[in-house]
């Protein structure tokens, strides 16, 4: 069973993010840059296939690995994350334990303040909590990815119209797809956190976006899972805006798509 890393990163170099992400698997790398090039290394035995182009988006960038992608499980990944060593047998041994599992989800250690999960326990991901995942937790059998048609969003993620949400859309639309979706308690790599090309912190825009979010991914019950995401996030989320106006700018958002 081959592992393959899909992973969208912005002005690197081959070489150096080869090093730095310690890839010991297969590789599509999408880099967002300034030009339009290609090149293909054999590292340790594995093919890393390095793809430049001059668009911007990390729904478009993903979606870009997904029609080039070649393994039989995709880990979707970013240019910040650093692998364990290991991970690609990691996350094979897992499908191989859970025959059932189109998708499975590990945990990638994050910084404290941006942490919004942790596994502990092998158990099925729903609809209604699968909106606190990130894309780089993701390892997901390519030929049912295929067979669903689902895609990462062109609207929401970085560089996108909205700041975030790509990730969240693309696992609910999965899922409602009826395909099967678990969680495993094992890491298989550390992000090591820049400066984002797109969170400028917890502002308005930053709730009305999550608001339009909200709309998309949970309709006619998206202001009560609003206020839940605040009010458990509230230590992070609210420090600096009471909970109650970052209610109202959520709202907003959600109101927009209404008029």
């Amino acid at each position: 069973m081959k592992v393959e890393v899909l992973a969208s990163v912005m002005h690197e170099e081959p070489d150096a993010l080869i090093h730095r992400m310690g890839l010991d698997s297969d590789a599509v790398i999408i880099n967002q840059c300034d030009r339009l090039d290609y090149e293909e290394k054999e590292v340790s035995g594995h093919r890393i296939r390095f793809y430049s182009f001059p668009d911007r988006g990390v729904g478009r960038s993903r979606n870009e690995a997904i029609l080039r992608a070649e393994g039989d499980i995709c880990l979707f990944s970013d240019g910040d994350l650093v692998y364990r060593p290991g991970y690609a047998e990691a996350v094979a041994a897992e499908f191989v334990q859970n025959p059932d599992a189109d998708m499975i989800l590990f945990n990638v250690i994050v910084e404290e303040s941006r942490k919004t999960y942790h596994i502990t326990e092998r158990k099925k991901v729903h609809w209604y909590n699968c909106g606190r995942y990130g894309a780089v937790s993701f390892a997901v059998r390519r030929e049912s990815l295929l067979r669903s048609g689902v895609t990462f969003s062109l609207l929401f993620g970085g560089g996108a119209r909205y700041g975030s949400g790509e990730d969240s859309l693309f696992l609910k639309a999965f899922i409602d797809e009826g395909y099967i979706v678990y969680t495993a308690p094992v890491t298989i790599a550390e992000e090591k956190a820049g400066e984002s090309t797109w969170f400028e912190g917890y502002n308005e825009k930053f709730f009305r976006d999550k608001g339009v979010l909200y709309r998309h991914l949970y309709g006619r019950l998206d202001m009560i899972m609003a206020l839940r995401f605040l009010l458990v996030h509230r230590g992070t989320l609210c420090a600096e805006v009471p909970v109650r106006q970052a209610f109202r700018w959520m709202k907003a958002g959600d109101e927009s798509l209404r008029l």
